[in-house]
């Protein structure tokens, strides 16, 4: 069927898959300014960098678009999903840099190793960074066993860097007093909220655009239906999409509108689940605010001074 409507409307690929794509990167003002901020956590070598959002909202993306620009003299791990107790933790991270791990080596022998590792790279001029995508799965006692990782770093140089990205869970567990101290190290965070109006229809367009189309496949009331529904998530955005270009082409319509969007809620396509409430923000944390909201604004915390752009 996705070959059909790819013929139906000339679309060279499928403009609304629900995978990862960066080629596909829609740059609005939240995921400009997420970017930003981990492009300044790696360029100051700020220690711990945390950009957090709900699910689907372009946290991976922006991840591999990061890795595309990654400098060269930088040796990047990249780990998604872990779980476990702290031996566990550091048989990931030598996994993601493959590393081989001692058979039964013990966890002060795998640290020792991970650290020796990081040292060497430093002496090769090169930087350590590691990246965790859904951090919010690793829990209270291993993210403290993560910041105790960062004591590798000594003297003026930062030998080991930290890039967390999680739900919105991931502050609420960062700002529990237990954690204040990995709080602290915190140089840079910010909070990738979902799309305003505007921003869902740009979205729309782009990818339409991008697969091969016009932008037009999708008309303005549609757009707005899609909005609504998905609550400006794009994940949601996409699937709703994909699904209403689908029952577009087999009703052989050119455009796509607002009552084809509403069929599919009729027929029970499009399931959605509440938004998860926003814990509070970390200390010299930036997030953005909802639509509703005044316009985002900018605060960068480096050790312990903060920087704010206001409105």
């Amino acid at each position: 069927m996705s070959q059909f409507y790819l013929d139906h409307y000339g679309f060279a690929v499928r403009p609304f898959s629900i995978l990862p794509d960066p080629a596909m990167l829609f740059w609005s003002d939240r995921h400009r300014k997420a970017f930003a901020v981990l492009e300044y956590g790696l360029m100051t070598r700020a220690p711990l960098t945390v950009v957090t959002g709900e699910v689907g909202a372009g946290k991976t993306t922006l991840i591999q678009a990061l890795l595309r620009r990654a400098d060269p003299d930088m040796r990047v791990g990249l780990i998604s999903n872990a779980r476990g107790d702290r031996g566990d933790l550091l048989r990931w991270i030598l996994n993601a840099f493959d590393i081989s791990v001692p058979p039964g080596a013990d966890y002060v022998d795998m640290f020792q190793t991970f650290q020796d590792f990081v040292l060497a790279e430093y002496a090769a001029g090169r930087l350590v960074v590691l990246i965790f995508d859904e951090a919010q799965n690793l829990g209270a006692d291993t993210l403290e066993e993560l910041r105790m990782l960062t004591n590798i770093n000594s003297g003026t140089d930062e030998l080991l860097q930290l890039i967390l990205l999680g739900q919105p869970e991931l502050r609420e567990i960062i700002t529990r007093p237990q954690l204040r101290q990995f709080a602290q190290r915190v140089s840079a965070t910010f909070h990738l909220g979902s799309f305003d109006m505007e921003s869902s229809v740009a979205y729309i367009r782009h990818r339409l655009q991008k697969a091969g189309g016009t932008g037009a496949e999708i008309d303005g009331p549609a757009c707005a239906r899609i909005h609504a529904e998905a609550r400006g998530v794009p994940r949601m955005i996409n699937k709703i999409a994909d699904l209403a270009l689908v029952y577009g082409a087999a009703a052989d319509r050119r455009v796509v509108g607002a009552d084809i969007i509403d069929e599919l809620i009729r027929d029970g396509l499009i399931l959605t689940a509440a938004p998860e409430p926003l814990s509070e923000p970390l200390p010299g944390a930036f997030s953005e605010p909802t639509p509703a909201e005044r316009p985002a604004r900018l605060v960068l915390a480096h050790e312990q001074e903060v920087k704010r752009d206001a409105p």
